[in-house]
């Protein structure tokens, strides 16, 4: 349909402004429909306001706060795992593309939707403000806004993490040493990996930055002896990991602290371990970033860096639907160009690794987790926000198993101003 008319339905005009042919069941409260009847899947507009977020915000932004709010359905998947629909809805020769209507057509959707809805809805809790009102506003990066955003996204519910998370709580990449591997297990091999990277040893004293619930802190302690201090700025993470440290009786060797990382004063670290923090910096932070690291290490001592990364170095911008609902002023970029600033920094770069696909299969363990506890999960943070999850989840795993998105652990040196690295010839740590 090229021309929208005064009596189109919301199914014809949803189909006269997608591009291509409409590869799923699309229906609409007002009865109208669209679409291949036998389709696995589909799309249900439930009310007016779902509408409304349609026409206000076309695109996925428009879509995402619709679903968010329960207004608009995916037909044949659970909102705890949406996986499967967004990969038939992805991989058909169509997508779920709009082009913008002819001035005409423009004229005969408002005719259609009415003038009512026009008027943008209140935007979900969940939403944050735009990119571009918080460059605006001067606040990206600075260490009251960093605060801000990690909170928005981390001091969800520390109940609501252990159900989606699992038992080792950690909301980073695992690395699954077989297919047969759990979830758990393969986190735990993620721990022991940067540990052999770091040549962690008893005595040692290892800073975590970004540490979450201290998982690596913890790891460190118990498994090798380390000193290890972790710093979050999540309230509910440091109160978690503290618990934790104490329930496990590695109050001598572990600590967590709800501090920025760019406050820790000492020094002189055997290792540095950054565990998916470096998604949170910024780019144009990186110089800093990686200067204050080089700077915690004495002489020798190593930093592990590991980061979700780019396909490639070109600048890409993150979606409205992950800047607003998922990672505030998050940012990411290739391998290539953060293991320029690693070596500008003044480190020297001895291995990096891209565990890509372990973090598909990572994610489909905290879909599958969020599946099995959704009523608990809704009950402790609302539909809303775990129906957020879901789709959060699901779309990361498509955008690792695509390429669209890596996961890289690069291991640097503070190399001393002899050459010496104390890296040895043939490492003892394996993949």
């Amino acid at each position: 349909m090229s021309i929208l008319s005064p009596t189109t339905s919301i199914a014809d005009a949803f189909a006269a402004l997608l591009i291509g042919d409409i590869p799923f069941r699309f229906t609409a409260y007002d009865g109208s429909s669209v679409g291949p009847e036998d389709s696995r899947f589909g799309l249900d507009l439930k009310n007016e306001r779902g509408l409304s977020y349609l026409v206000t915000a076309p695109g996925d932004l428009g879509l995402a706060r619709a679903y968010v709010m329960g207004d608009l359905e995916i037909l044949g998947a659970h909102p705890g795992d949406p996986y499967e629909a967004l990969a038939y809805i992805k991989g058909s020769r169509t997508g779920l593309k709009f082009r913008a209507p002819s001035p005409i057509e423009a004229l005969s959707l408002v005719r259609t939707v009415g003038l009512a809805h026009l008027v943008p809805p209140p935007v979900p809790e969940q939403e944050h403000l735009p990119r571009w009102r918080r460059l605006m506003e001067g606040f990206l990066h600075s260490p009251e806004r960093d605060a801000e955003a990690i909170s928005h996204h981390y001091d969800v519910s520390n109940r609501f993490y252990e159900l989606v998370l699992g038992p080792s709580m950690t909301y980073t990449c695992a690395c699954y040493p077989d297919v047969t591997s759990t979830l758990e297990e393969a986190q735990f091999h993620k721990y022991d990996l940067v540990a052999g990277k770091l040549d962690l040893r008893p005595g040692q004293r290892l800073l975590d930055v970004g540490c979450g619930w201290g998982g690596m802190v913890r790891h460190a302690a118990r498994e090798y002896g380390v000193r290890a201090l972790g710093v979050t700025l999540s309230a509910e993470q440091a109160f978690w990991a503290q618990q934790k440290i104490k329930e496990e009786g590695l109050e001598g060797l572990a600590e967590v602290r709800h501090l920025d990382y760019r406050l820790v004063d000492e020094g002189d670290f055997d290792a540095v371990s950054s565990i998916g923090l470096t998604e949170h910096i910024g780019v144009a932070n990186y110089p800093a970033y990686f200067g204050f690291l080089r700077d915690r290490l004495k002489p020798e001592g190593r930093l592990l860096n590991h980061s979700i990364t780019r396909a490639d170095n070109k600048k890409t911008s993150t979606g409205a639907f992950i800047d607003r609902y998922v990672f505030p002023d998050g940012e990411l970029t290739g391998s290539g160009r953060m293991i320029s600033e690693i070596q500008d920094a003044g480190l020297e770069v001895h291995h990096a690794e891209n565990l890509r696909e372990h973090y598909a299969r990572t994610l489909s363990g905290w879909n599958q987790n969020l599946v099995e506890h959704w009523d608990e999960c809704v009950a402790e943070v609302g539909a809303a926000t775990a129906r957020t999850w879901g789709l959060y989840i699901a779309g990361s795993r498509m955008g690792f198993e695509t390429n669209e998105i890596q996961l890289h652990q690069v291991l640097a040196t503070r190399t001393t101003p002899e050459g010496s690295s104390g890296y040895p010839l043939r490492p003892t740590w394996t993949p």
